[in-house]
């Protein structure tokens, strides 16, 4: 059985999933000490959802140019999300004015990158689906 996965979907979802970790964290920071969670300036969780982010994107962002596309366009945009990312967890009193671009960098950067794959002109249905 070959399975193909679709890394631009899955590094798109990982940022979504983060960009809702960050937007309700907020909303439940009055109730998670109740039932035991930490999650107040978590170091560890936020330092794995940037690897996450970090190695399903270089990986998928990767595979585009080299297979489909070429271009390093998608990888640079990527690039910038990943600095706003890492500058966050540096300076943590900007870090809503730091997400916000950081999302949509390395959103950005992954649905450029399916476009230009669906675009090559050497790319079939099946080969694009990574």
């Amino acid at each position: 059985m070959n399975v193909k996965i679709n890394w631009d979907a899955l590094g798109i979802t990982a940022s979504v999933a983060c960009a809702i970790h960050c937007a309700v964290l907020p909303l439940f920071l009055t109730t998670m000490p109740i039932f035991g969670f930490e999650v107040i300036n978590n170091l560890a969780f936020e330092v794995f959802m940037i690897i996450l982010a970090f190695g399903i994107g270089s990986y998928s962002l990767y595979h585009g140019r080299k297979k489909h596309h070429h271009s390093y366009l998608p990888l640079i945009i990527f690039s910038f999300g990943i600095s706003f990312l890492l500058a966050k967890q540096i300076w943590h009193h900007y870090e809503v004015l730091l997400l916000m671009p950081a999302v949509l960098l390395v959103v950005s950067a992954h649905y450029y990158n399916y476009r230009l794959c669906r675009r090559a002109n050497h790319c079939h249905e099946h080969d694009c689906n990574h």
